[in-house]
């Protein structure tokens, strides 16, 4: 799993780099929520008044959320979920599309059919949307529509939101113009890239009037 490498282009990680990149990934996903648990229980821990003492519980339930959320995307979007050649329910990735992005900040226009599809068009699909949340860091809207039918159906996220913008260096790592950076962010599109030639498709990430697209065709 290693590309070429050219002048001024990283070598892209082998197996062992790559698989420590993506827990390295998952791991910076969650540092945040599961540190306001433990927060929380060092509140509670202190014998605090009762407002406190509620305003800790409050804490804990919403971090708690938000850490299982991440962790039930992160298992369908990088783990093995289901066997080689699975097939997996569009209705469920959607609903933990929503509960791992949807924050107030960014939310979800879903225009995709509920269907089953191959595992790796899910999970493609879910790291495409990761890699547009990037795209709008001040918030706003993605959207999500379907290319082509059935089990050969790929897809277009949209994300339009104030200051939309194209991340450095990650079309250029969509595109396979260049290795990552060994860094847990570089690899999330690196491995998208991967996702995408796995199912035959090209991932693309292009400025649209002031909209950011990211297709898989």
């Amino acid at each position: 799993m290693s590309d070429a490498s050219s002048p001024g282009t990283a070598t892209a990680p082998d197996a062992l780099e790559l698989a420590a990149l993506l827990c390295s990934r998952v791991c910076h996903d969650l540092i945040s929520p599961v540190g306001a648990i433990v927060n929380g229980l060092e509140v509670l821990d202190d014998d605090p008044k009762p407002e406190d003492r509620e305003f800790a519980l409050d804490l804990i339930r919403k971090s708690a959320k938000t850490a299982s959320a991440r962790l039930q995307f992160c298992r369908l979007a990088f783990g093995a979920a289901g066997s080689s050649g699975a097939q997996i329910d569009l209705g469920d990735a959607q609903t933990m599309a929503r509960g791992h992005i949807e924050d107030g900040k960014c939310s979800i226009t879903w225009n995709l059919p509920r269907l089953l599809l191959p595992k790796n068009r899910v999970k493609l699909l879910l790291n495409m949307l990761v890699v547009s949340q990037h795209t709008i860091p001040r918030g706003g809207m993605l959207t999500i529509d379907p290319i082509g039918e059935g089990e050969s159906m790929s897809f277009r996220v949209t994300a339009t939101g104030h200051n939309a913008r194209l991340p450095q260096n990650i079309s250029e790592l969509l595109s396979g113009e260049r290795g990552p950076a060994a860094d847990a962010h570089a690899i999330q599109p690196y491995y998208t890239r991967l996702l995408a030639e796995a199912c035959g498709l090209t991932v693309r990430l292009a400025h649209e009037g002031e909209a950011i697209t990211v297709t898989a065709s």
